[in-house]
């Protein structure tokens, strides 16, 4: 039998992306790629050290450019994936440019030193931020950011404890994963980082609160004033991985609970900011604001990785706590990409782009669900949209090794997208995506469906 039967992989273990080692993943290696890539393979697997969700991998890339990726074998690829990396699509010339003048010019800045780059990268993001969000501390990737917002809360509020939700993800890191909910990156993992609660998110399809998310606030109320001493809840505006999306009134009611209990709220837009969802941040869809704004991925342009955190001016107040200090903090590099980043999306009016988008996909997604009895729900907001296959509509069965075939398939057609939850197709292209490109994307992924139905 073999050893990652799909069968018999626990669906927990189904949480950011499809499975590295079934018999789906083997045929793929055996049959889709070259002699030369194998080989390339081959060694990948030979030096890099294996974890889930990377290893083995599917290809190898040789190029990428705007929403598209290319393998050594010339096999082009629109993908619907890109690591949340790719609002402004891949190698923007623009980017390029800018970065090739940093290189010729400020490469690094020494602690205790800064430099105009950075200086005017943090008074863009101040300026772009409500009130009094005006503070911002760099640092090089997601999971930093996340782990400087928890030592804050802590300083703020003089409390260690953290309300977050099940099945989300805040990053790799162990702090990171202390305070997130996806079970896959605990394992063997234990013990944690101590004082952590966790309750059932908002879930309008499935789940414990389904479609009810004044319970997920009574139940979070419950926890904040039981425990008596929560510092900060920890949230994704958005849920990036399978795409949930709370509505105004969940947003504007926890707001006020963490108001009313002086907690600070913590929203982590590390994916879903700029411009996905068609607003630069997500919260600005619930009439909210976050006491700390964690932001990554994007930022760097799909080239530098670059993090942030941004906060209240108020909070400004622990010169003698090393929040951060990472190496790379006020990388000119870094700043330098999430500054033009910042330029691009407003230069090119992206976000109205995306807006009308939205239109364009909701109307697909929907027709595609009217057409495939296989498709349970679907969801988005702007070019985050997330596909739930199911082997009933009536039990909401996941139909996980269905939701594998319609990826592989896909593949094999030039679409590349991430499975999320076992059976959640997730569409996150380049925000500069043209129109023919997703009427293409959702032809391959139709006639995908229409096979896997004509099979089945």
């Amino acid at each position: 039998m073999h050893p990652d039967n799909p069968e018999n992989i626990n669906v927990n273990k189904r949480t950011e992306g499809d499975i590295n080692s079934t018999p789906a993943r083997d045929e793929w290696l055996e049959n889709e790629v070259d002699d030369t890539t194998k080989e390339l393979l081959a060694k990948d697997a030979r030096y890099f050290l294996h974890q889930a969700l990377s290893t083995p991998c599917l290809d190898v890339l040789q190029t990428c450019s705007g929403p598209h990726i290319e393998t050594v074998s010339g096999k082009k690829y629109l993908d619907f994936h890109g690591n949340n990396v790719h609002q402004i699509g891949f190698s923007h010339p623009k980017l390029i440019q800018r970065l090739t003048e940093q290189l010729n010019s400020l490469t690094f800045s020494t602690r205790r030193y800064t430099n105009e780059i950075a200086i005017n990268f943090a008074e863009k993001l101040a300026s772009l931020l409500p009130s009094d969000l005006n503070r911002v501390l760099l640092t090089p990737n997601g999971s930093s950011s996340i782990g400087i917002a928890l030592k804050l809360a802590r300083a703020v509020t003089g409390r260690h404890k953290v309300v977050s939700f099940w099945d989300s993800f805040h990053g790799a890191s162990l702090d990171a994963i202390s305070v997130g909910g996806e079970s896959v990156f605990r394992e063997h993992m234990g013990p944690l980082m101590p004082g952590v609660e966790r309750i059932p998110p908002p879930v309008s399809y499935r789940g414990i609160f389904e479609g009810n998310e004044s319970k997920c606030l009574e139940h979070l109320e419950y926890v904040f004033a039981k425990e008596g001493d929560i510092g900060a809840f920890l949230a994704e505006t958005v849920r990036n991985t399978d795409v949930q999306i709370p509505s105004k009134k969940f947003w504007k009611e926890a707001r006020n609970l963490c108001d009313k209990y002086h907690v600070v709220l913590i929203l982590d837009e590390i994916p879903i900011a700029l411009g996905r969802t068609g607003k630069r941040f997500a919260f600005e869809h619930y009439g909210i604001e976050p006491d700390i704004l964690c932001l990554g991925k994007g930022l760097g342009g799909g080239i530098i990785p670059q993090a942030a955190i941004v906060t209240r001016d108020e909070y400004n107040r622990f010169g003698a706590i090393s929040l951060g200090h990472y190496t790379h903090e006020k990388s000119p590099l870094g700043a330098m990409a999430g500054l033009t980043t910042l330029e691009i999306l407003e230069e090119e009016k992206i976000l109205e782009k995306v807006r009308e988008d939205e239109v364009f996909m909701c109307k697909a997604m929907n027709q595609l669900q009217n057409e495939h009895h296989c498709i349970g729900d679907v969801r988005g907001l702007g070019l985050l949209w997330g596909i739930e296959l199911v082997k009933d509509r009536n039990t909401k069965e996941k139909a996980i090794l269905e939701a594998e075939k319609v990826m592989y398939e896909c593949l094999k057609n030039g679409l590349s997208f991430k499975v999320s939850a076992g059976n959640v197709l997730q569409l996150a292209p380049a925000l500069t995506i043209s129109k023919p490109e997703l009427e293409k994307a959702i032809r391959i992924l139709n006639e995908a469906i229409l096979k896997l139905n004509s099979i089945t």
